[in-house]
C-alpha cells in the first residue's frame, strides 16, 4: 500500500478506506473464523475489526508495507469476546471490550437471511469437521500461543508481523 493512500486513510478519506476494506476483508474474515470457528461470528468480527480501524486509522504508519499485520491485530483483539478458545470469563478489561462489542453489534442493522445452497452445506460440515479438530488441539495452547500460531500459520505472517500485530516485542512471540 502506498504511502499516499496511507496518508489518506489517516485523514479520513472514505474511497481510501474503501480500497483498505476490499483489499484486506477476506484476510481479516479467514482469520476471525480461524479463531472462532463460526462463520456468522467471523463476518461480525470483519464489521467490528473495520469500525476500529476506522476509529483508529490515526494510528496507522503513514510509512510502511502491507496494513495486513495492523489489521490482523485490530480484528484479534475484537475477537477476544468471542472466541471459544480463550478461558472463560476473562480479565475486567476484556469483559468490559466484551459488553462495548455486544452493544455495538446490536446497533448494527440486521441482515436479510442468505439462502444455502447443498453444495455449499456440504461443504462446511467437512471443514467444520476438521475444524473442531485442530480447534481440540489449539484448546491445549495457551492465548498467547493460539494468536501466534493463528497469524503465523493462518495468516501467513512472519515473527516481525505477528509480534506488530500482538503488539509485543519481536522475539516474544517465538
Amino acid at each position: 500500500m502506498d504511502t499516499h493512500l496511507r496518508r489518506r486513510i489517516r485523514a479520513g478519506d472514505h474511497d481510501a478506506f474503501a480500497a483498505l476494506f476490499d483489499a484486506y476483508a477476506r484476510s481479516v474474515y479467514n482469520h476471525a473464523f480461524r479463531l472462532t470457528g463460526q462463520w456468522t461470528t467471523a463476518e461480525e468480527v470483519v464489521s467490528l475489526t473495520f469500525l476500529e480501524a476506522w476509529r483508529l486509522r490515526a494510528s496507522l504508519d503513514e510509512d510502511g508495507g502491507s496494513p495486513r499485520p495492523w489489521l490482523l491485530g485490530i480484528a484479534t483483539n475484537v475477537t477476544l469476546p468471542h472466541s471459544r478458545l480463550r478461558s472463560s470469563g476473562g480479565t475486567p478489561i476484556q469483559r468490559r471490550a466484551a459488553r462495548r462489542h455486544t452493544a455495538a453489534l446490536s446497533r448494527l442493522p440486521r441482515e436479510e437471511p442468505v439462502r444455502d445452497f447443498a453444495d455449499e452445506v456440504v461443504r462446511r460440515i467437512d471443514d467444520a469437521a476438521q475444524l473442531a479438530l485442530v480447534r481440540a488441539a489449539l484448546a491445549q495452547l495457551r492465548r498467547p500461543e493460539r494468536e501466534v500460531l493463528a497469524l503465523c500459520v493462518w495468516a501467513g505472517l512472519d515473527y516481525a508481523a505477528a509480534a506488530e500485530a500482538l503488539g509485543v516485542p519481536v522475539g516474544t512471540d517465538r
